[in-house]
Order: structure tokens, then sequence, then C-alpha cells
């Protein structure tokens, strides 16, 4: 459900502003009310960039946390400091010794084959009179008589190369059917010691990045201060300071109804003026979620399309028994089910605070996997409607061939359907008049009508009439305020909509080839680790198991992936279409300290 608001104004005195800001913030209950087409001032704009560079820096440092370093909560950065400077500063530095430390390890791999020398020894060489110069090329071209009239030294002989150096005086260096080398600028001792350096260089960088990412704390506290900075600039950004000649200053926004108390506790006593009233769609009221404890779990799948307008329903109660009944349909293997039931409730031991809604959201989804797997039949891939599982006895009573799930894909789309034209007349009359909910009810007395007539024949006479009915309420309640040319036609029109609901109907097939595609795979995955354990005696039962597991936790995978998807599409097309969706609902974000709503994430989660 979305939570009810009420709009606040305030009148404040200039001298008084600032503290009024400050209380506001510690009761941090306030949506202040944003004005729109305002240009950013220049002091936001510089929170907005440290903001970034800080939050950048976090996630710099938070890649080298260790799990097994406590990190101090209590150390803090002094007011004239810059973390994210300084990280930043320490980062490139240390890419740049990282590229250094390249070029040495690849000047080091070119000397290699010409082992150890010093540069003292050339330049004693051309002290006396000659040059030295390197040359390679392939053992198979080399020619002994090249070091017949000249100073010739193999070096090295490493395959498929030589490596061999030519003596000579200064400028007459010869011509030889191989490829000359330049002469190394730094000896191989040279190079140690300045990779040594370097590393050494390279450790301090790191240790300092290290010790930062043990102030992740304190990082995030700087963080929370410019979000702060930031919240305030926004909040004299959205004042209205012009009021009564500069005398006052105006702030409106929103507060939750059942926490309006605390904001009015707060403020009464103050040489403040302020008044509260019900807000008008027109005011755009923040939406607040509330649901049950179990729908709560499905509020990401719902956020991930829109939030609602203020003024409509909150869809999230009544998606999510069918989003949770289609992701069991389209994975439909019980075993899987157990493997996500039973593997989420022993990652949620060790898992964070943050993680454990999500978590409970999976165990869900396992159960109802698990629900559908025995339903269908299918356990890892097995099917247990084979003659050779006829001892399970009644217990396969219960159990639907592909014909039925078949049929079942298509009702479990048909009550999503009409239960979204209910919900679409409910939200109408809620928010309009009687009127505007007929169509959606017109909707489905026709379906329902042409279901019996074509199919059930249960009250084919009876079901004429509400047909017709239901085309009436189409016809001359589409367009309930206009004259009754345009209302018919705006209603034949709509009339015509009516294939649409048979291509939603027919979208609800997925949910059965999903269903059978994961079952396949898991029978195609038990066969193949058959054939292995039996082309192979010795090593064939090991290789059985792996390919078992490998296989099978490849299917789950790919399969979840698809059961996750293709129910949210047919939530966000389908059900939300026929349930009259509009969305565009701004998420209530209250003028409160960070670690606040970060509390208050947590106690909603």
């Amino acid at each position: 459900m979305i939570v009810p608001m009420r709009k606040y104004a305030f009148l404040v005195h200039p001298q008084d502003y600032q503290n009024f800001l400050e209380a506001l913030r510690a009761v941090g209950v306030l949506h202040i009310q944003t004005k729109k087409d305002l240009p950013p001032p220049e002091q936001l704009s510089a929170y907005e960039r440290s903001l970034k560079d800080i939050e950048s820096a976090i996630r710099l440092v938070e890649a080298r946390r260790k799990e097994d370093v406590e990190m101090p909560a209590g150390q803090a950065f002094s007011a004239d400091e810059d973390p994210a400077r300084r990280i930043w500063a320490l980062q490139e530095a240390l890419d740049t010794d990282r590229q250094k430390m390249q070029v040495i390890r690849k000047e080091q791999q070119s000397l290699a084959p010409w082992g150890e020398f010093t540069n003292a020894t050339l330049e004693r060489i051309a002290q006396a009179g000659w040059e030295c110069s390197f040359y390679t090329c392939p053992l198979r071209k080399f020619q002994p008589e090249w070091a017949t009239d000249r100073y010739l030294f193999i070096i090295n002989e490493l395959p498929p190369d030589a490596h061999f150096v030519v003596l000579h005086p200064p400028g007459e260096r010869p011509d030889l059917d191989a490829e000359l080398l330049p002469a190394p600028s730094r000896d191989p001792e040279a190079l140690r010691a300045a990779a040594a350096e370097l590393e050494a260089h390279i450790a301090g960088l790191e240790a300092q990045l290290d010790a930062f990412a043990a102030q992740l704390p304190a990082l995030g506290e700087v963080r929370n201060q410019l979000l702060e900075h930031t919240d305030t600039e926004q909040a004299l950004r959205h004042t209205i300071s012009d009021a009564a000649d500069g005398a006052v200053m105006v702030l409106e926004g929103f507060v939750p109804r059942p926490v309006e108390d605390r904001l009015q506790a707060a403020f009464e006593n103050q040489p403040i003026v302020f008044w509260a009233e019900n807000p008008t769609p027109e005011d755009q009221p923040p939406v607040l979620l509330k649901n049950g404890r179990f729908s709560k779990y499905f509020e990401p799948i719902s956020k991930l399309f829109a939030l609602p307008s203020y003024g409509e329903l909150d869809l999230t109660p009544f998606l999510a028994p069918f989003f949770m009944l289609f992701f069991g349909f389209c994975l439909g293997d019980a075993g899987y089910g157990v493997v996500i039931l039973v593997g989420t409730l022993l990652y949620r031991f060790k898992a964070k605070e943050e993680m454990k809604p999500i978590l409970t959201l999976a165990h869900f989804l396992g159960a109802a996997t698990i629900l559908f797997g025995i339903l269908t039949g299918t356990v890892f891939g097995i099917n247990l409607l084979g003659d050779e599982y006829a001892w399970l006895g009644s217990a396969r009573l219960i159990m639907i061939d592909s014909k039925q799930a078949f049929n079942l894909a298509l009702v479990l789309g048909l009550i999503q359907t009409i239960f979204g034209l209910a919900l679409q007349s409910i939200n109408r009359i809620r928010q309009y008049s009687l009127a505007y909910g007929m169509p959606p009810l017109g909707w489905i007395l026709l379906l329902l009508s042409l279901l019996d007539i074509g199919m059930l024949k249960m009250a084919a006479p009876f079901s004429t009439w509400t047909a017709w009915a239901g085309v009436a309420l189409i016809v001359f309640f589409s367009m309930p305020k206009g004259n009754i040319l345009s209302r018919v036609g705006k209603g034949l029109w709509d009339l015509y909509g009516i294939t649409g609901f048979f291509g939603d109907l027919l979208s609800y097939v997925r949910l059965f080839a999903l269903g059978i595609s994961s079952a396949i795979l898991g029978f195609v995955i038990n066969d193949i680790a058959i054939q292995i354990k039996g082309f192979m005696p010795v090593i064939g039962p090991i290789l059985f198991v792996v390919f078992l597991i490998v296989g099978h936790g490849a299917n789950l995978l790919i399969s979840s992936l698809g059961s996750f998807v293709h129910p949210m599409r047919l939530t966000f097309v389908e059900f939300y279409k026929n349930a009259g969706f509009e969305g565009g609902g701004k998420e209530y974000t209250p003028f409160a300290s960070r670690k606040k709503q970060e509390d208050n994430h947590i106690q909603n989660a």
C-alpha cells in the first residue's frame, strides 16, 4: 500500500532558517517539495563534484578491503583533509610505478639471452677502440664463416635463435644476414636494483592505500557529510526566499501521516509558523510503500519498473503471489527448488543485513519451484510420471502431464488478466468516480461470457446476455464526460482491443514452454551422464557425478534467469496494462541525516 501523506508549509525568519534546517534534519521525516527549472547554485555543484570524487575513491579502496582486518570506526579525517584527492594521487602514482615496472620486466626479458654483463665492460671495450654490436638470427641461418675474419662471439644458442656479438672498429659494422639489436642501456644488475627499488616504492603505496581501505567507516562519514551539505543546498535551492519582500522564508514538503506528530512536536514551541493540508494530485506527493510481511519482499521487483503515482493502487501485494507462482512454473523442478531453498537458507547465516530481504525472496521462489516440481513430477530432470515410478502409487494422482500444464498456464493467465481488470476498476472508482470503473467491469463480463459460450457452456443463454451487457458498459462508459456520439465512438474503438486480450492470454504459454525446456535439459543431462558412466568403467562413476553436478548447476543458473525475467515481463507488460498502471511516482526521500536514512532503510527491509 501507499502511505498517505500530508503537505506542510513552514514560514521562518531568515536569521533562524539555518537552525530550522538543522532541526528539520534531526526530525528526518519531511520530503521537501522541489521546484522545477531551477539552476543549481555554484556551491551545490562544488559539493556534487566532491561527492563524486569521494564515492569513486571509496569504490577504489573497497576492492582492497581485507575481511580479516578490523576497521576502526572511531577514526575520522580533519576538516582540511581531502581523502579522495590523496587516494587518487596514490593510485595514479601506483599506476605510474606499475607501468615503469612493466618496462623494466620487458627490458630484463630482452637482456636474458645475453647473460650477466656490466656496462663497465662495454665502456672498457669502447675505450680500447672497439665497438660492440649485438645480433640475433635463427640458428639455421647462422653461418660459421662469419667468425673467420672478424671478432664474433656466440653468447647464447637458445632455440630457435642464436645471440652473438661482434667487435669491430667504430663505424665499420659488418653487414650480416642477422637482426641488429640496440645496445642495452642498462645491465642486468642495474635493472635488478631498479626493480627492487620500484617494488619497495610500490609496496609503500599499496600499504598507504590499504590503510585507507581500513578506514572505510571514516571515508563513509566524509561521504555522508558531503551528502548532507548537498541536501542542505538543495533545501535552500527549493526555498521561497522572496516571500513578504524577503521578510520570511517558505519551505514546503510532505510528511507521512503516521509520523507527522513527530514533526509537530519538534516545532510547536518554536518561533515558526506552519500548517498542514491534504495534498492534491497536482502537488505530486512522493510515494512511500509499506506492505505486509510477505509482499514487502517483492518491492524491489515492482520498483524495477516504476513506482506507482500517489493516487493509484500499489500493485506489489497483488503481483507478489503471481510472480512467485510464475517463477515456480517456469523452473518447475523440485530438485532445483530444494537447492535454491537450502542454499539461500545456509547463506543467510553469514549474509549481511541488507542481503537478507533478497534471500527471503529467494526462499519464496524456491518453495514455489518445489511446489510446481511436485505438481509436474520433475526432480533433477527425472520424470516421476514414467512407468518405472509406478511405485509412488497415489502420490502421482496430484501430478499433471504436459497437456494439463499447458492448460494450467492459460488458466493462470486468464485469472491474472481478470484480476488486473478488477484492480483497474477499483482504482478508477477510487480516483475518479463509479462511471470510470465501468469499462473494466464490462471487459470482465465480456471475457467470462465468451469463455462460457465458447468452452465451458455452463450458462450459455445467460452468458449471451452478460456478454452484451459487458459490451454496453465498454461502449457507453469509455468516455464518461463526452457527448453520446463521442462516447459511442470511443467505446467502439476500445472494443476493437479485444484482440489484445487474446494476445495477452497466449503470452502466458511461455510459462509452460520454459518449464518444459528446463525439464528437457535436465533429462538430457541425466541421459548423457548415464552414457558416460557406461563407456568408462573405471573413472565413469566419478565423471558421472561430476557431469551431473556441473550440468544441473548450469541448467539451474540458465533456467533461473529465464524464470525470473519472463514472469517479470508478464507482470510489467500484461498485468500492469490490464490493471491500468500509470506509474511515475517519486520515491519518498526525507530531509534527514544520512545515518538516519540508512537506519530507516534497514528497518523497512
